[in-house]
């Protein structure tokens, strides 16, 4: 059994050390993101969906490993924005899709040009391979269960 030594110290914390750097790589494409008028959340969400329209909300919320309370209000400026729509996907079903908007198409395009050159300043001052090599991890450790 593994145990913290007397040297360690609560800068030494994984979490601190991965929410610290989530700030610092957050800060910076939000700084891209801004430009279109979405956050760095956002353009994920509405990555997800123009991926694959028709997604249901237990779907998308696993993906993104959201609790479906949190995705709702972050869909709800992206519905009122005209971005996103629930749509029953059929008339015998009580299930909702989500779809991006005519809107929500053209938001994707620019904001997919801002997410890239917020990926070129990150693997600029990261290194690609590290960036590669990072995601690699983060992907595991968030598919652990």
């Amino acid at each position: 059994m593994h145990s913290m030594t007397s040297q360690s110290s609560p800068f030494d914390c994984n979490c601190f050390a991965i929410r610290q750097a989530a700030r610092y790589v957050s800060q910076m494409y939000e700084r891209h993101m801004n430009e279109v008028g979405l956050t760095a959340a956002q353009f994920t969400i509405v990555a997800a969906i123009g991926r694959q329209p028709g997604v249901q909300m237990a779907e998308l919320s696993d993906a993104m490993v959201m609790d479906r309370t949190t995705l709702v209000r972050a869909l709800q400026p992206l519905q009122r924005d005209g971005i996103v729509e629930a749509a029953q996907e059929s008339l015998g079903s009580r299930a909702v899709g989500l779809h991006l908007t005519a809107t929500g198409k053209d938001t994707l395009a620019k904001a997919a040009a801002a997410w890239r050159a917020a990926q070129v300043e990150f693997e600029q001052k990261f290194g690609e391979k590290r960036a590669k090599a990072l995601r690699k991890s983060l992907f595991e450790l968030t598919a652990m269960e």
